[in-house]
């Protein structure tokens, strides 16, 4: 069965995560210790014993939900499940650069990791006395709609900063601003009949304009790491398009910075790619909902701890 592996992004960690994949394979925690002396980071601390709120910290969260998610999609492969394509969502999408091969698994956690950093430190400046600048999921209008209402909000004399982050399904969207900006959306979504307006777990406006300053220095970054050929077909958020070579990769991580997230394009492609199945191979079951939403035709199954790896593997 052609199968894409699927990796979620920023929001899916909760303390604790990954424990019964590093207790069950010595490979695992091999890959424990490597993404720790990469990174100078305790990561058996963050990820068993840390808190919700330590977890929440996005220099921290990136390098965790990254390394579960490899954690995951190595087990996997162990058990016999092999990915014919993969696709992350957002943060995701740097497991699926590496598992395409077009970074290696020494690089991987130092960008995400300098990446985490950059994005923080931008979100710090733009913190204000009303509070954090952050992301919200508004549940119940389309796509169009919501860029009515945005359209809308950025008519008055002093527009509030905010934007569409996510096309995440057909009826859910995510934006990202400051947090007066998320205010004025939040009257203004709910007066346009939005069903809901949740505040995500997330403590920076990724996928916005607002991130400029973090695109500029993940540039410098990446201008010392190798990126290679993909040798597996692995698709982007910003196109929603498959990823045709290792410069398109390298620019494509900077502009899905400041961009859009177009999850359900790329749901899309994956179906036309003639794909039958997809895993969730990471933490929560949040892609595991949205491909639900999209694309009831084909199977998707969550994968991030043991037991559902188990039950994977036997079906």
């Amino acid at each position: 069965m052609k199968t894409c592996f699927l990796f979620p992004g920023q929001g899916a960690q909760y303390p604790g995560m990954g424990r019964d994949l590093w207790e069950s394979s010595p490979k695992v925690k091999d890959l424990f210790g490597l993404a720790s002396k990469v990174t100078g980071m305790d990561l058996e601390r963050l990820l068993f014993q840390g808190s919700e709120e330590e977890l929440k910290s996005t220099d921290n969260t990136q390098v965790a939900v990254t390394l579960v998610n490899a954690a995951a999609s190595l087990v996997l492969q162990d058990r016999g499940v092999e990915p014919e394509g993969l696709a992350g969502f957002s943060l995701g999408e740097y497991t699926a650069l590496y598992e395409a091969g077009i970074i290696s698994v020494e690089d991987l956690f130092p960008i995400v990791r300098k990446r985490g950093q950059l994005m923080e430190q931008a979100a710090r400046g733009l913190d204000s006395s009303a509070g954090p600048a952050g992301m919200a999921a508004v549940i119940g209008l389309s796509s169009a709609e919501a860029k009515e209402v945005l359209r809308t909000l950025g008519e008055g004399r002093e527009p509030p900063a905010v934007f569409l982050a996510n096309l995440s399904s057909p009826v859910q969207v995510v934006l990202s601003g400051t947090a007066e900006g998320l205010e004025a959306a939040e009257k203004a979504f709910k007066e346009a009949g939005a069903k809901r307006f949740i505040r995500l777990k997330v403590s920076a406006p990724f996928h916005s304009p607002l991130l400029e300053e973090a695109r500029l220095g993940l540039g410098e970054f990446l201008e010392k790491i190798p990126f290679s050929e993909p040798q597996k077909p692995v698709y982007a958020n910003v196109t929603g398009k498959r990823i045709a070579s290792a410069a398109e990769a390298r620019q494509l991580c900077l502009r899905q910075v400041v961009s859009t997230v177009l999850w359900m394009e790329e749901e899309t492609s994956l179906l036309a790619d003639g794909f039958k199945r997809a895993v969730e191979a990471g933490p929560g079951t949040v892609l595991t909902g949205l491909w639900k939403a999209c694309c009831k035709e084909v199977p998707c199954l969550s994968a991030g701890k043991l037991a559902e790896i188990d039950t994977l593997v036997s079906s």
